[in-house]
Order: structure tokens, then C-alpha cells, then sequence
């Protein structure tokens, strides 16, 4: 009974990890991208078992097969623990030109509003992203949308609405659908108090699962990306891009958009499955231009969701900020490739399944 114990768990490590190395749009593929603390586990699990169970060539087997599985997924999660070094300094450089920002997947199922908006008034952040809000959390966050004077909201019923709430000066704000008919994302330019102006992008493309493979996903992420690339003002990316950090695609995105991650060298902030504490992946980003330094970032409790609430104060002060922060790694002709090869191929998908949007992100 231990033995197949062993075989099973070491077999799941094993074909997790090896399937996560593909590159591939499939979902039962790209799926692997995320549990790699869950694997981890699993394969130190494993390996404590085999030590006493096996025997002869099958322990040896496990042995090095497990021992070559957690040191790959840790160094895939090493940049997300406070072993590493941070990229992103933490320092007040400028009150003036400090906010706040929250972002949050409410889940559309999650009738328990009140919880949701005793959060945001406790935080009273600068700027709110909801996503997953359909008409019925729409008209519950009443009060809460009241207060700040610039919003923009699309209310859908398929667990891709979203609001945007500022109460920092906002030149312009649009919702458009980059992709996917289905899949809103919003775009704006922000002020900070003393009038320094930023870049705010809000995604939420959707997840790899069951019927539903990773082109229309990877494009939108890719789509911001250029977009960052290509705008002359200094850039904040939040929201649940159902990727993890240390994917392919996030890791392009990074790169492409010269993004820093305040997570690097400070922990995982990981904010999905909400409950199940050992075995999160940090689902829910925040991506910042070196434009800005980190004053502090958290992920909230529990309020329901199957997501956690990610907050962060910012300051945006570009020449300070450049100085403090490490420079974005260089975008390379793969990730240009990737880039444009995702594009493609996300449009592609998107007119076959006949949910071709045409959108683009407006000019800031």
C-alpha cells in the first residue's frame, strides 16, 4: 500500500513538472504552471516515503527523480520568497505624489456584500478594481461607488464584470474588450495629487480549464504588455490575470512591458484558492514601471471570495524611483516573438469560437 502511495505521488510530481516544461496552449498543459508549491509537496512527500519503503533501482529512481523535481520548482519560486533580492525599493519618496490602489475578484456567486464593502471603507484606497460584478454587486456597492467621482463599470453575468473606481484625477478611462467579446479590460490615465501622471491597466482574461485553452488569455496579457511597451508615461497593471507569476507568459509580460514586481524577494502574496492557505498561487497581480518605489503591500483576509484582496501603496516620483529600483530585465527577440505569436494566435481562437472583439487599447 505505501509503495503505490509512493509511485502515485512521485508520478504526479514528475508528470506535473515535465508537462509544465511544454510550451503548449492546452489547458491540462498550462494548468501545471500553477501548483508549484502543491508539487513541491507532493514530491517531498514522496521522497521521505521512498527512502524507507523502496528499495534497489526503484528508490534510487524516486530519489533523483524527486530530488530534480523540487529543485525545479523552487528555483521557478525562489524569486518569490525573501531569499532573493527585492527589485522594487520600499520608501516614501514624495506624499504628494503617494496613493493607494486595491484590487479584488469578489466572485460573482459571493452574495455576502457587506463584508466586501466593510473591507474598502476600513483600507479606503485610492483606487478600487472589482472583478466578477454583475448587476446584483453592482447595485450592493452603491454606496461605495458613490464616493468616488471617477468610475467606469461593465456589469456582465458570465464572471468577467468589472468596476474601476478613482479618486485620483482620471484624464480618461475606457473599458474595451482587447480579445474576447466576453472578457473586458480597462484602461485609463491616472494623476497622482500633485499632478504626476500614470498609465492603469485592469485584466482579467480567463483561466486554462475544461474547454477552454490559453491563446485568448496569453493575447490580452500580451496585448498589455506592447501597450506598457509603447506609452510614454509610467505604468500600473493590476488585476486577476489567471496566470501565475513565474509563467511564461508573465514573465513575458514583464519583460515586454518593463514592468519591476514589488512580490520579487518579499514573498508570494499568493491570493488563490482563498481556502486553502498551504497551497495558494498568487493569481492576483500588481506590476509597476520603475517610476514608482513600494510604500507597502499586503493580501487581505478572507471576505468571502475564493480570491483574497491584494493592496498596495505606491509612490510615483520617476527619477527617485529610477535610481532606487532595479532596472526591468531587457525583453529579448524570444519574448518579441512570444509576443507577437500570441497575438496571433489569440485572435485567431477568438474569431473561430466567434467571439473576435476588434477591440485595442485606447491611446493615452
Amino acid at each position: 500500500m505505501l509503495r503505490t502511495l509512493v509511485y502515485v505521488l512521485a508520478a504526479i510530481a514528475a508528470t506535473g513538472t515535465a508537462l509544465s516544461l511544454l510550451t503548449s496552449y492546452r489547458w491540462y498543459i498550462r494548468m501545471w504552471d500553477f501548483p508549484r508549491v502543491a508539487l513541491i509537496l507532493v514530491a517531498i512527500l514522496a521522497l521521505a516515503l521512498a527512502i524507507p519503503v523502496l528499495a534497489g533501482w526503484a528508490r534510487t529512481l524516486v530519489v533523483v527523480g524527486m530530488v530534480l523535481v523540487i529543485g525545479w520548482q523552487a528555483a521557478r519560486i525562489y524569486p518569490y520568497t525573501r531569499l532573493a533580492k527585492t527589485e522594487v525599493a520600499q520608501a516614501v519618496v514624495s506624499r504628494e505624489n503617494c496613493f493607494s490602489a486595491f484590487s479584488f475578484n469578489v466572485l460573482q456567486t459571493n452574495r455576502d456584500y457587506a463584508r466586501t464593502i466593510s473591507l474598502i471603507d476600513r483600507e479606503d484606497p485610492d483606487i478600487v478594481l472589482l472583478l466578477e460584478t454583475d448587476e446584483m454587486w453592482e447595485a450592493a456597492l452603491k454606496p461605495v461607488i458613490d464616493r468616488y467621482p471617477h468610475r467606469q463599470s461593465a456589469p456582465l453575468d458570465n464572471l468577467y464584470g468589472l468596476i474601476l473606481l478613482s479618486r485620483l484625477p482620471v484624464e480618461d478611462a475606457e473599458i474595451t474588450w482587447l480579445i474576447d467579446t466576453e472578457t473586458p479590460s480597462v484602461f485609463a490615465t491616472m494623476q497622482t495629487g500633485a499632478g504626476a501622471r500614470f498609465r492603469y491597466i485592469g485584466l482579467h482574461p480567463r483561466p486554462p480549464q475544461p474547454g477552454n485553452d490559453t491563446e485568448k488569455r496569453d493575447a490580452e496579457i500580451a496585448i498589455a504588455a506592447r501597450h506598457a511597451k509603447e506609452t510614454h508615461l509610467p505604468v500600473l497593471a493590476m488585476g486577476d490575470f489567471n496566470d501565475v507569476a513565474w509563467s511564461r507568459t508573465s514573465q513575458m509580460f514583464k519583460r515586454i512591458g518593463g514592468y519591476l514586481d514589488p512580490r520579487v524577494g518579499r514573498g508570494l502574496y499568493a491570493t488563490f484558492p482563498a481556502n486553502l492557505p498551504g497551497l495558494r498561487w498568487p493569481l492576483d497581480h500588481l506590476f509597476i514601471s520603475p517610476d514608482f518605489t513600494l510604500v507597502d503591500m499586503k493580501v487581505l483576509e478572507n471576505v468571502g471570495s475564493d480570491h483574497l484582496p491584494v493592496f498596495a501603496r505606491l509612490c510615483l516620483a520617476p527619477k527617485a524611483a529610477k535610481a532606487l529600483n532595479d532596472e526591468p530585465e531587457k525583453a529579448d527577440a524570444d519574448d518579441k516573438k512570444d509576443m507577437r505569436d500570441a497575438i496571433r494566435d489569440g485572435k485567431e481562437a477568438a474569431r473561430e469560437e466567434g467571439t473576435a472583439s476588434g477591440g485595442s487599447p485606447p491611446k493615452p
